[in-house]
C-alpha cells in the first residue's frame, strides 16, 4: 500500500505505463519528487526523473514522447513561476492531442487566497490548455482525480493537469486506486445516408482532387487506392505529410504558406475538392466553394466546414468511409487531369535543389542543400523535429518521409523554440532510434539550456542549426506585408563552440565542401551532436502561389529599404531569392 497521496500518485502513474518524468524540483513539489525517488527508477519498475532546464522545455519533452508513443507522458512544475512554464509547452502538447498529464504543485492549502510567496490559481490557469484540470484537497479524492485525469489525457487526447499543494501530498493515503486499463482505439463509421450524397457527388464530377491532412493516419494504403479509383491528385497539409507523401504515385505536393509544388492548383482547378482529415487553417490557399464542390470527411465533427463552406460532411474515420464510398463510386477512366498535375508538380520540383550548380560553392551555404544533404544521409526510421520559422519550411519542402519517419513539431500552436526539446523526449522515448533536430539560430538561442539537458543524459540526439543570424520566417512576413525588415536581426552567435564546452561533438560549417563530411560524422557519433551551418540570411521561402497584394507588398518593402540606404541589401535578397520563385 502507498505510504502518502504523493507514493499514491506515482503508484497510479506506473500503473498506467509512465516510467520518467520531465520537470524541474523544487519546495511544493519535493513531496512527489521524493516519492519518484523512493519507487527506485525506471530500470527497477520505478519513474525516472528527467531534470531539465525549464519546465516549458519540460512541457516539450512529455509532448514529444506521447505524440510518438500514443501512451501517456507526464512533466512537472513546482508552486507559482514553476508550473507558470509548463503553460507553453502544454498548450502545444493540447492542441496537437497528445496524451500529456502535468503535475502543477500549489502553495501550502493553509495559504491559498492570502496572497502567499508565489501564489497562483492553477487550477484557473491551466483550463484553457487542458482537457481536464482538478485541484486535489483530500485523500479521499486523490486517486480518483488522478485516474480521471489519466483517462482525459489519454482518451481526449490532450492534456490533463492535477494541482496537489506539497503539504497535501504529504497526508497519508485511503486504501488503493482504481486500475488503469488502456481501451484501443474505435472506428467512427459514418452515417450511410452522408456516404451516399458524397458518392453521388463524386459521380457526377468530373475531375477530383484530394486534401489529405494529419487524419489520414492509418489510411495511407486506402488514401492510394481511392486517389487510383477516381483519378485524382493528392495534395497535403503540413501536419499530413508524414502520413501519406511516401509510396505515392499521386503526389503533387503541399499547399499554404510553407507549401511546394501543384498541390494548390490542383485543388482549386479540380470540380470536386475531397478535404481527408484535416482542419487546414488557411482559408486563403482552399478553392472558392461556389467554384469548387468540396467535400469533407473527419472524426471530429467540429472541423467539418469551419473553414470552408462544404457541401458535402462526412462525420467518420477517413479509412472506414473510404472503403464504404469504393463500391458506391465509379471508377473514372480519364487521367488527363491527373497527368497534367503530376506533370506540372514535376516541374515545379525541377526548379529548385535538383537545378543548381553551385550549392558545393558558394557561401553562405544555401538552406535547401543543407536541408538536402542532412535528409539523404540520415536513417530511414528517423524522427525529425523541427523549431516553426524558416528550418521547418525547409524539412516540409525537404524531408523525405516513409512509412517507418516521424515529422514532429509545433504545427498548430506554432511556438519558438520547440525543436530541441521535442527531440529530446523524442530521444528518451526511443534511445536506439536516430533523432535529428532542425533547429534555427533563433529558436534555440530561446532553449539553449536544454543542450545541457541532452549532455547531461548523454542522449544521442542530433542538432543541426541553421544559423542565418535572423528571424528569417518574420523577416518575410514583414516582407510581403509591405514593412521593411526591421527587429528580426540575431547576434552572430558560435553555437558549435557553445555546444562543445557543454560536452557534444560540435562543428560549425561555412564552407558547403565541408557539409557533407561534417553531417555523416555528426550523425555518427556516439552521443550529443551539433552541426552549425552558416545559411544565406537573404534565402527566403515563398508560397507556391503569390498574390498580387503579396508582390505589391514585397515590392513596397524593397522601395522601402532602398529609400533607407539599403539599396546593395535589397539587390543581394533578389539575388538569393530568384530561385525560389516558383517555377523558376
Amino acid at each position: 500500500m502507498a505510504r502518502t497521496i504523493a507514493d499514491q500518485l506515482v503508484a497510479q502513474l506506473i500503473d498506467a505505463g509512465v516510467d520518467h518524468i520531465y520537470g524541474i524540483v523544487g519546495d511544493s513539489l519535493n513531496p512527489i519528487v521524493d516519492a519518484v525517488r523512493r519507487s527506485g527508477g525506471k530500470a527497477n519498475g520505478g519513474i525516472d526523473w528527467i531534470h531539465v532546464r525549464h519546465e516549458e522545455a519540460a512541457a516539450f519533452m512529455a509532448a514529444a514522447e506521447a505524440q510518438l508513443t500514443g501512451k501517456l507522458a507526464v512533466c512537472a512544475g513546482s508552486c507559482g513561476p514553476g508550473n507558470l512554464h509548463l503553460i507553453n509547452g502544454l498548450f502545444d502538447a493540447h492542441r496537437s492531442k497528445a496524451p500529456v498529464l502535468a503535475i502543477a504543485s500549489h502553495i501550502p492549502s493553509a495559504e491559498i487566497g492570502s496572497g502567499y510567496f508565489q501564489e497562483t490559481h492553477p487550477e484557473r490557469l491551466f483550463v484553457e490548455c487542458s482537457n481536464y484540470c482538478e485541484q486535489i484537497a483530500t485523500a479521499t479524492q486523490s486517486p480518483r482525480v488522478v485516474n480521471s485525469a489519466i483517462r482525459h489525457a489519454t482518451t481526449g487526447p490532450g492534456v490533463s493537469v492535477v494541482v496537489i499543494s506539497g503539504d497535501i501530498a504529504e497526508f497519508d493515503a485511503t486504501d488503493g486506486f482504481p486500475a488503469y486499463v488502456p481501451t484501443a482505439t474505435p472506428t467512427l463509421v459514418p452515417a450511410e445516408t452522408d456516404v451516399r450524397a458524397l458518392a453521388d457527388a463524386i459521380n457526377a464530377a468530373k475531375n477530383v482532387a484530394i486534401f489529405a491532412g494529419a487524419g489520414v493516419e492509418g489510411a495511407h494504403d486506402a488514401v492510394i487506392a481511392f486517389a487510383e479509383h477516381v483519378k485524382a491528385p493528392i495534395g497535403h497539409s503540413l501536419r499530413g505529410k508524414q502520413w501519406i507523401q511516401y509510396d505515392n504515385p499521386y503526389d503533387i505536393g503541399m499547399t499554404g504558406l510553407l507549401g511546394y509544388g501543384a498541390a494548390h492548383a490542383g485543388i482549386h482547378d479540380a470540380d470536386l475538392l475531397l478535404l481527408l482529415g484535416t482542419d487546414f487553417p488557411y482559408e486563403q490557399f482552399l478553392p472558392d466553394a461556389g467554384k469548387v464542390v468540396i467535400g469533407q470527411i473527419d472524426t471530429d465533427a467540429s472541423h467539418l466546414g469551419r473553414r470552408v463552406s462544404v457541401a458535402h460532411p462526412v462525420h467518420g474515420d477517413v479509412r472506414a468511409t473510404l472503403l464504404m464510398l469504393t463500391g458506391l463510386v465509379k471508377p473514372k477512366k480519364s487521367r488527363t487531369f491527373l497527368d497534367r498535375m503530376l506533370k506540372k508538380h514535376e516541374k515545379l520540383l525541377g526548379s529548385v535543389v535538383g537545378t543548381y550548380t553551385d550549392v558545393d560553392t558558394v557561401k553562405p551555404i544555401h538552406p535547401e542543400y543543407a536541408i538536402s544533404v542532412i535528409d539523404d544521409a540520415t536513417a530511414a526510421d528517423a524522427i525529425f523535429t523541427a523549431d516553426t520559422g524558416m528550418g521547418n519550411v525547409w524539412q516540409a519542402r525537404y524531408v523525405t518521409p516513409g512509412p517507418d519517419r516521424r515529422i514532429i513539431g509545433s504545427f498548430i500552436h506554432g511556438s519558438m523554440a520547440n525543436a530541441l526539446p521535442h527531440a529530446i523526449g523524442a530521444q528518451v522515448a526511443y534511445p536506439g532510434r536516430q533523432v535529428v533536430a532542425i533547429a534555427g539560430d533563433g529558436g534555440l538561442s530561446m532553449l539553449l539550456g536544454e543542450l545541457i539537458t541532452a549532455a547531461a543524459y548523454r542522449l544521442p540526439v542530433k542538432v543541426f542549426v541553421f544559423n542565418n543570424s535572423t528571424l528569417g520566417l518574420v523577416k518575410l512576413e514583414m516582407l510581403v506585408n509591405g514593412f521593411p525588415d526591421f527587429g528580426v536581426d540575431v547576434p552572430g552567435v558560435d553555437y558549435a563552440g557553445i555546444a562543445t564546452a557543454i560536452g557534444f561533438h560540435a562543428v560549425r560549417v561555412e564552407d558547403p565542401k565541408l557539409l557533407q563530411a561534417s553531417v555523416a560524422n555528426a550523425l555518427a557519433h556516439d552521443g550529443p551532436a551539433l552541426v552549425d551551418i552558416v545559411t544565406d540570411s537573404r534565402a527566403l521561402s515563398l508560397p507556391p502561389a503569390i498574390t498580387g497584394e503579396q508582390v505589391k507588398g514585397f515590392a513596397l518593402a524593397m522601395s522601402k529599404i532602398v529609400l533607407t540606404g539599403g539599396g546593395a541589401e535589397a539587390v543581394a535578397m533578389a539575388r538569393s531569392n530568384i530561385r525560389h520563385l516558383p517555377g523558376l
